[in-house]
């Protein structure tokens, strides 16, 4: 099957959670814990793109500039790119934008405004970047108007276009809908999708996208982005190994957990999943046995997550405490001084 790649929206969408107030220093850190996770496609910037910094759309702390060059110092082999709303940004910001460092470029626009980008998917293209064209609040056109967009896009000169669910509105059948009528007019179109999780259903759309072969999903750490949020990495990177194995996405799982949290636990106000909470899903882990988890961490000194995962390959109906001893035994030491997965914080909301 194709192999779905995690295009990630981190510091992009989720600049509107933290009312654009991304420092540098958090560029840096975010990014580099994506480039550690192995996710190659990387956007960064202000949440509706470049030049969007002003009163009316929301003051960023550093010029699109600032935020390219941090993100550069540590992308190593990953690619970072930006996002532009025609009319918003200026021609002169792609030329920045790509004498700065950066790989691809995202140009957002309704489907009925796409002429009013075609200057942009020029522009870009002559640049040598690569260009996604965003058709934003996909699901107010029919799926067959998605796809003459598509096909207007491809034309431009567009690598791929993009089903953007801006409400957080679609179903999996509508992103199927949406994905067979553009397939139908361009059989060999690379398609892209961006979710919001206003009604619970991102994983859920994310999966469909990788049934169907999509080329990207956007996903963010802990689903940080505008209004709800976006898909969530963890949860998403979770479902798919384990619908698919590591087929798909090859990710250490407790790392991911551990990234998402600590990037984001001092900089967002809103609600972090704990990474105890999330593994349970991911392993079948009753969440009553976590006690037994901190209290063998503290006499092992042991990562708590990869307990888990390895504890409830041989039970996830009960705890024997001897066997998650014996478990405990046969895992690394945990040089982790200040631990992220916070066991207080889990009982005290957990009582």
């Amino acid at each position: 099957m194709n192999k779905t790649k995690i295009f990630d929206c981190t510091v992009r969408d989720g600049s509107y959670a933290v009312n654009f107030k991304f420092t540098c220093t958090d560029v840096k850190n975010i990014v580099l814990r994506l480039v550690k996770l192995g996710i190659n496609y990387i956007e960064i910037g202000h949440g509706q793109g470049l030049n969007a910094s002003s009163p009316e759309r929301g003051v960023s702390l550093y010029s699109d500039e600032e935020y390219i060059d941090a993100a550069m110092s540590v992308a190593g082999d990953s690619k970072i790119g930006v996002f532009c709303i025609p009319g918003i940004a200026r021609m002169e910001d792609l030329k920045m934008a790509k004498d700065h460092g950066i790989s691809f470029i995202r140009i957002g626009f309704t489907i009925d405004n796409r002429e009013k980008a075609h200057p942009y998917i020029v522009y870009a293209k002559s640049l040598g970047l690569e260009v996604m064209v965003n058709f934003m609040k996909s699901y107010s056109r029919t799926p067959k108007r998605f796809a003459e967009g598509c096909k207007d896009a491809i034309e431009m000169g567009a690598d791929y276009v993009y089903l953007v669910d801006s409400a957080g509105c679609m179903l999996p059948e509508d992103i199927e809908d949406f994905y067979e009528a553009a397939v139908k007019l361009c059989p060999n179109i690379k398609l892209g999708f961006h979710g919001h999780n206003n009604m619970g259903l991102g994983v859920a759309n994310g999966l469909k996208c990788v049934e169907l072969g999509f080329s990207f999903v956007d996903c963010s750490f802990q689903g940080l982005g505008r209004s709800i949020g976006n898909i969530a990495t963890e949860m998403f990177v979770m479902a798919v190994q384990r619908k698919y194995g590591t087929e798909v996405v090859n990710m250490d799982i407790p790392r991911l957990l551990e990234y998402g949290y600590i990037v984001l636990k001092d900089i967002s106000d809103r609600k972090l999943e704990n990474p105890l909470e999330l593994i349970c899903g991911y392993t079948g882990f009753h969440s009553s046995f976590i006690k037994d988890i901190y209290r063998t961490c503290c006499d092992y000194n042991v990562d708590p997550l990869r307990l888990i995962m390895a504890y409830t390959k041989i039970d996830k109906e009960n705890v024997d405490k001897e066997k998650l001893a014996e478990c405990a035994k046969s895992l690394p030491k945990d040089n982790v001084d200040d631990h992220p997965y916070n066991f207080r914080k889990f009982f005290t909301n957990n009582l």
